[in-house]
């Protein structure tokens, strides 16, 4: 009798497992599914635990993050499924709308992990007023300065900057670009820019 109740115990811990492999394999899969979403920059259903920005709120992507789905993604693909750095259209896409100071058009761009942005590269119309959206990913301390590209390499005093952008916080930073460029947006933290951590902005029009 006894030895008929240890393989039925034996039997539900395998059970166990085996539901529980499927939980994992099915929040991963999601996760990884948000970051591909994040990648592509298409909205996707996210949760509301911060607000649109994605990052902050979870407004795209289904990772641990996006307060959708695969919440136990960990830090990789799952967490960050619910990240996007998605935008309104930009020049010559249907619907682009510019920029004004009234109302500026939003670029949200993601610091991280690493010294990296994403997206390393955006397009604005000669004049508009954009807001850049910017936020952090992984454990490192970012800042995000955007202005002429001399200024912005040479992290020139004067030059508008956000800075001490941590983990899942979002930074805003206005800018209208009245000039012809070229434009630039770099993170100067000690060493993060020599690491490649900079941006190039295209003016079109």
């Amino acid at each position: 009798m006894s030895g008929r109740l240890g393989l039925a115990g034996a039997g539900l811990v395998i059970a166990g497992a085996v539901m529980i492999g499927a939980g994992a394999l099915a929040g991963g899969g999601l996760g990884r599914f948000g970051l591909a979403a994040a990648r592509e920059q298409v909205p996707t259903a996210g949760g509301t635990a911060g607000g649109p920005s994605g990052a902050a709120g979870g407004g795209y992507g289904f990772g641990m993050m996006g307060g959708g789905f695969g919440g136990f993604g960990g830090y990789g693909p799952g967490m960050m499924g619910g990240l996007a750095a998605q935008s309104a259209p930009g020049p010559g896409e249907a619907g682009f709308v510019a920029g004004t100071q009234a109302s500026p058009r939003v670029i949200r761009i993601v610091a991280g992990p690493g010294d990296t942005f994403e997206p390393s590269s955006v397009t604005v119309a000669k004049g508009e007023t954009v807001t850049f959206e910017v936020t952090g990913v992984g454990p490192l301390t970012h800042e995000f300065m955007v202005g002429p590209a001399d200024a912005v390499a040479a992290d020139q005093a004067g030059t508008p900057e956000v800075t001490g952008i941590t983990m899942m916080q979002t930074a805003s930073l206005t800018y209208t670009f009245d000039g012809t460029g070229p434009y630039a947006y770099a993170c100067h933290a000690p060493g993060h820019y020599e690491a490649g951590m900079r941006g190039t902005i295209t003016v079109a029009g």
